[in-house]
C-alpha cells in the first residue's frame, strides 16, 4: 500500500508527492513552507511506514495569522479498525511568550479535533438531538490518544493567536494518512474507515 497522503488542495490531478508538490508551488509563502517542512521533517516525511500504516498531512491558516501543519500517522487493520499513532505539529505564531502554554493549547487543539473527527456525531429523533451528555457522545479517551509533539518555529513578528488552531488540520491529516494507507478517500465526518 501507499505511506504517505496530503491535502491536495484541489490540485487532485499533481502527479507529484503532496508535501513535494506544496513546497515546490510558487504560490506558497515562505510561511507556509516553513511550518510544512517543519513537520513533516520532524515527521519523518519519506521514510517507510509497516504495511497498513499511513502518513498525512494537513495546514491551516488560523484567522490569516497563525500557521499549523500537522502530520498524522495511523494504522489501519484489516478489518477497518483505526489508530492514531502520532501527530507531529508546527506552528507560526509570531513571538512565543509561553511555549509551554502555546504546546498546551496546541495539544488540547488536537485531541478536540479528534474527538470531533472519529467520534463526533450528533443524531436526532422525533425533532431532538439524541445525545444528552459524554455517556452518549463520546471524547477521545485516554487509551486513544496519539502521542502529540509540538515544533514551534522560532520568530521575532508580534505574537499571534493559539486558541484553536491545531483543530482544523487534524482531520484532513487523518484522512490523508488513511488515504495513503488504503487508497481509499475519507469524505464524511465523523470519519469511518
Amino acid at each position: 500500500g501507499r505511506a504517505e497522503g496530503g491535502v491536495r488542495d484541489g490540485h487532485a490531478g499533481a502527479a507529484q508527492a503532496p508535501v513535494a508538490f506544496r513546497l515546490l508551488s510558487p504560490a506558497k509563502v515562505s510561511r507556509d513552507r516553513t511550518v510544512l517542512a517543519l513537520a513533516a521533517q520532524k515527521a519523518g516525511w519519506g521514510t517507510p511506514l509497516p504495511p497498513g500504516d499511513g502518513r498525512g498531512i494537513g495546514i491551516h491558516h488560523f484567522f490569516r495569522d497563525t500557521l499549523v501543519a500537522e502530520v498524522a500517522e495511523v494504522s489501519v487493520a484489516k478489518g477497518g479498525a483505526l489508530r492514531v499513532h502520532r501527530v507531529v505539529c508546527a506552528v507560526d505564531c509570531g513571538r512565543v511568550v509561553n511555549p509551554d502554554g502555546v504546546q498546551a493549547q496546541i495539544e488540547g487543539g488536537v485531541v478536540y479535533g479528534l474527538s470531533a473527527a472519529l467520534h463526533g456525531a450528533i443524531t436526532i429523533e422525533g425533532g431532538r438531538v439524541a445525545q444528552s451528555n459524554f455517556h452518549d457522545y463520546p471524547v477521545l479517551r485516554m487509551p486513544e490518544m496519539p502521542v502529540v509533539e509540538v515544533h514551534i518555529v522560532p520568530s521575532d513578528e508580534p505574537p499571534l493567536g493559539v486558541g484553536e488552531p491545531s483543530v482544523p488540520p487534524i482531520a484532513p491529516a487523518v484522512a490523508n494518512a488513511i488515504f495513503a494507507a488504503t487508497g481509499k478517500r475519507v469524505r464524511a465526518l465523523p470519519i469511518r474507515v
